[in-house]
């Protein structure tokens, strides 16, 4: 049993006992549902089609009453009803502020997320650290949401953002970073770019500790970083639509403890069945932190299963056990979900391309995109189409295809039109 930290937790609630939990998250999820049932009207019809009143949802187990909603079906609410698809219960004017995913998806947030800082703190972000944040302040949420949660930890917060690797190798050298905030792929980019420069990574930086999402930690690379370079690493599970970070790792790194402001179910993702504790299936989440955002029971598409024994470092929420796939038609790739759909109509809009595949590969622990694609019998391959095909893509996608291959249809059957994941996690 390992001995806690004085200052190991962040609030009350990382380890209120179980039984205070499941009355805490049936209480508020009840509360929220009939402030955003009153207030949203997607969330009426979604009540109406389900055949059921907000009545009958008494604790977390009756939302299996309730349809998963998906993506794909987000994006279809808000193209008919702008800018949020219903699901906002206060209008326009009362917003704090609105980001933007692909799709385009809109999506409202509270002015002030402070809880989101637990996960930060849990992988030992305090006042002193110099913490580099690379992901993205433009549109997205992750820049300024994860900017904020470094701040409430007490940690100055160095605003990179994605990209320039030179630059972000001198800002590390100069501000002496002692925290990494992105993806693992990035930095270990931005290692092998120093070493280049001819630094000793150990000698000449001063990273020490790094807070990873938006992609899987393969256990090779979280090995190299943590014996070669003395990093110590976290893992945190995040999505955007239903309002950020939902599990996060503590130094035990045996799973992912599972936040409060949501309620998260495992459930199987042909019939919305919530399963048990050791069973694979969908992670489905309900926010309740936002009392304005009426996004119920939000199919994420990626596979887990959690697992409810005590963690030594005394958290006692349900832990995450890792992501081992995705169900559906989206895929992430360096920290961006690419939907089949949209994929589909970017890469064809030109109307030259008969077939393609869009295949996702590792190389030199970085996701690697190859677009293989089949032109009509009067198209040409020429680097105009490459250049209008990869333009329409990153506008539609927001992430850069890294070739693009041309083709005959026959290299490419019909049954194999689409997106292929070739990454192995090892």
């Amino acid at each position: 049993m390992a001995v806690n930290r004085p200052d190991e937790y962040f609030d009350d609630l990382e380890t209120m006992p179980a039984t205070a939990r499941r009355e805490y998250l049936d209480r508020s999820l009840v509360k929220h549902i009939r402030r955003v049932y009153r207030r949203a009207p997607a969330v009426k019809n979604l009540f109406e089609r389900a055949g059921i009143n907000p009545g009958q949802i008494k604790c977390v187990k009756d939302l299996k009453k309730l349809p998963i909603t998906r993506k794909t079906d987000l994006l279809e609410m808000q193209k008919a009803d702008l800018p949020f698809g219903g699901v906002a219960a206060i209008p326009m004017k009362g917003v704090g502020r609105v980001f933007i995913s692909p799709g385009p998806i809109y999506e409202m947030q509270p002015s002030s997320v402070k809880w989101f800082a637990r996960s930060f703190w849990a992988a030992g972000f305090r006042k002193g650290d110099v913490v580099i944040n690379t992901f993205t302040y433009h549109l997205s949420p992750a820049g300024i949401l994860f900017h904020e949660a470094i701040r409430d930890c007490g940690a100055t917060v160095v605003v990179a953002g994605t990209g320039n690797t030179d630059l972000q190798v001198q800002i590390m050298k100069d501000l002496k970073v002692t925290g990494f905030v992105g993806t693992p792929s990035f930095l270990m980019t931005v290692i092998n770019r120093a070493r280049e420069t001819g630094l000793d990574i150990k000698r000449d930086l001063s990273i020490n500790k790094a807070w990873f999402t938006g992609e899987m930690l393969a256990p090779s690379l979280r090995k190299t970083f943590e014996e070669e370079y003395r990093i110590d690493t976290y893992q945190a599970y995040a999505v955007t639509e239903p309002g950020g970070a939902i599990a996060y790792e503590c130094h035990q790194k045996s799973g992912m403890h599972l936040m409060d402001e949501y309620v998260s179910e495992i459930v199987d993702p042909q019939t919305g069945r919530q399963l048990g504790p050791g069973e694979v299936g969908e992670i489905v989440t309900t926010q309740l932190f936002n009392t304005d955002w009426g996004l119920l029971r939000f199919g994420t598409g990626d596979l887990s299963s959690y697992v409810t024994e005590s963690c030594p470092c005394g958290r006692t929420a349900n832990r995450l056990t890792g992501i081992v796939g995705r169900a559906g038609d989206a895929v992430k790739v360096r920290g961006m979900f690419i939907v089949a759909r949209q994929a589909e109509q970017a890469i064809k809009e030109s109307g030259q391309v008969a077939r393609y595949q869009l295949v996702v590969g590792r190389q030199q622990h970085r996701d690697e995109l190859v677009l293989r694609v089949a032109t009509i019998e009067s198209a040409a391959a020429t680097a105009s189409l490459s250049k209008e095909i990869d333009r329409k893509f990153q506008d539609t996608c927001r992430i850069k295809i890294d070739k693009i291959e041309y083709v005959s249809e026959a290299e490419i059957p019909e049954k194999e039109q689409g997106i292929k994941d070739l990454r192995k996690w090892e």
